[in-house]
């Protein structure tokens, strides 16, 4: 994959490269060196608490625990024939085998490609060929979805897929013909202890390929180095001024950067402990603060109101929890004076891209109206400019583009270098596709999007994808999927259909979406029938109707009220 990777990047100018390393954004090594480092200094300290849903027992890992479990899972790898560039595909819950697995295929220089536990046979066929995976790690069943089959099935169908190997079976008799156990083949199988060292890849080489959904119709893989990837996670840890005696829990999916990177490598690259959840479950979450001594967390914005909730239900000592820090989906304005009240925590927003991580965020000063009513302020990491269609700046609260750019750059779509040059210009400005505007305090409000997305709890739906299969249902003659504001998800997805002949039900369209494979949550949660589209001169529909028409049906538009 080296050369496809080299094809799919932008190099960066050397000035450029020489003053993000004279800043100390970049480094000369990465967060793996880091990770090791705690590893032969602190054996002993707990590096990662992991609990699975039905279970209050936990699997903890000290960081000495964590070094041998990586260099096994290493040395497995290199059995399996993973060479320098070749991509590791990893699609499992939350938990130790996730980190020391990534970890595992850094060791030996492998490219790490999280993904998300709710990719199905569709998402999952596209990515595995685009990205040329030679291994994919998968859980037997999670949520009731046998993952370990759907594995079987795509390693018949891609043929550079040369093995998937399946955490949690009943050992290898219990698995579909040709698949690997993890335990058996990782942890239990003696090799020679060969030197790894020498097989990581240096800082600003490619370190991980991570899907994002978009708007052309296909996810795009989104290229980050060791050094892109430190860049982005900084912001968050300097802003809130966190350092190894804090605890980190992590809930959000780690396919995903938000679980990956600021719930998973940084902490343990800085030391911390971190404490897994696979399944959300917001009454353990509340226990676990006080049995844990979890100091901070990061997710969307659903997961402190149902955090509210469950301290309402049940009071529990939550009196080390400082900071509860939110993105992905706007903060209702009430929301900050009563996280404060319930949970005793600062909440935060911040706002940033898979591309590019942190550009805004808060710090734990911000006054409460300040976080209610803003996503941050820029970060000295990332460059931010609000423009009009032209280019120009806007004035301070007038809506705008969200351009970034700096040291946290992502470095290219992996195959497609078209789209990478169609939204990062000569200088380096990456345009985010969101709209926004500058706050008197000077933060800046998401105020929505020029993309075609849907985020639902942090999870973006491919709006386009979604269409084209809905398209082809045969009582479909035209449709449009549109967001509408939810209370709890900041959005849904709504299908405006125009019928060929007797209009579908909603149960029959998400029937329709679930034989194509499709993900659950990308699903449309709302059925609109139209006798026309709405259409500019030029024919295209006008989406932004749609969206109010909806959104009075509602009782609340996108981005109302935030």
């Amino acid at each position: 994959m080296t050369d496809e990777f080299t094809e799919s990047r932008r190099p960066t100018a050397e000035e450029d490269a020489a003053r993000f390393l004279e800043s100390g954004f970049w480094r000369d090594r990465s967060m793996l060196d880091d990770i090791l480092d705690h590893v032969a200094t602190t054996p002993q300290k707990a590096a990662i608490v992991t609990y699975r849903s039905g279970s209050t027992t936990p699997v903890t890992l000290t960081y000495g625990r964590l070094g041998t479990v990586v260099d096994r899972i290493a040395r497995g790898l290199l059995e399996l024939g993973i060479e320098r560039g070749d991509v590791v595909s990893i699609q499992m819950p939350n938990g130790w085998e996730f980190a020391a697995t990534t970890l595992a295929a850094m060791r030996i220089g492998a490219v790490v490609n999280p993904l998300v536990a709710i990719f199905r046979r569709r998402e999952l066929e596209f990515m595995l060929a685009r990205a040329r995976s030679k291994v994919l790690i998968v859980p037997e069943t999670f949520r009731g979805f046998s993952h370990a089959q759907l594995a079987a099935e795509l390693r018949d169908v891609l043929p550079e897929l040369r093995d998937a190997v399946v955490v949690g079976s009943g050992g290898p008799a219990a698995l579909p013909e040709g698949l690997l156990e993890f335990d058996e083949f990782f942890l239990q199988r003696d090799r020679p202890r060969q030197p790894l060292t020498e097989l990581h890849r240096q800082p600003d080489e490619i370190a991980t390929l991570m899907y994002t959904s978009g708007t052309t119709g296909e996810p795009k893989g989104t290229l980050h180095t060791a050094n892109t990837l430190w860049s982005a996670g900084c912001p968050l840890f300097d802003s809130l001024g966190l350092v190894a005696d804090d605890v980190c829990f992590m809930a959000s999916t780690m396919g995903h950067l938000t679980g990956f990177l600021w719930g998973m490598l940084q902490p343990l690259a800085r030391g911390m402990t971190v404490v897994f959840q696979d399944v959300w479950d917001p009454a353990a979450f509340v226990r676990l603060v006080g049995e844990e001594r979890i100091t901070w967390t990061l997710s969307a914005t659903p997961f402190v109101v149902d955090s509210v909730e469950a301290q309402l239900r049940d009071q529990r000592d939550l009196s080390t929890f400082r900071y509860f820090v939110c993105a992905g989906a706007p903060i209702p304005s009430a929301l900050p004076p009563r996280a404060t009240e319930v949970l005793g925590a600062k909440l935060m927003a911040l706002w940033g891209t898979s591309e590019c991580g942190i550009c805004t965020i808060h710090t734990p000063d911000a006054p409460v109206a300040e976080v209610a009513g803003s996503d941050g302020r820029p970060t000295p990491v990332m460059q931010v400019r609000l423009v009009d269609e032209l280019g120009e700046p806007v004035p301070d609260g007038t809506p705008g583009r969200l351009l970034t750019r700096g040291p946290s750059m992502f470095v290219g779509y992996l195959g497609r270098r078209d789209l990478y040059d169609s939204v990062v210009d000569p200088n380096g400005w990456f345009d985010t596709g969101d709209l926004g505007y500058r706050t008197p305090e000077g933060g800046v409000r998401i105020s929505g999007r020029s993309k075609d997305i849907i985020i639902r709890g942090g999870e973006n739906i491919p709006v386009v994808e979604i269409e084209n299969l809905l398209f082809t249902h045969p009582r479909v003659k035209e449709v449009a999927v549109v967001a509408y504001a939810d209370e709890r998800l900041g959005e849904r997805a709504c299908a405006v259909v125009v019928p060929d002949g007797e209009a579908p039900t909603l149960a029959e369209l998400t029937a329709f979406l679930a034989g194509a494979g499709t993900a659950t949550q990308y699903w449309p949660e709302r059925l609109e029938i139209r006798p026309e589209m709405p259409r500019t001169p030029s024919g295209k529909i006008q989406k932004f109707k749609l969206r109010d028409e909806v959104g009075a049906l509602v009782g609340r538009t996108v981005f109302e009220g935030v």
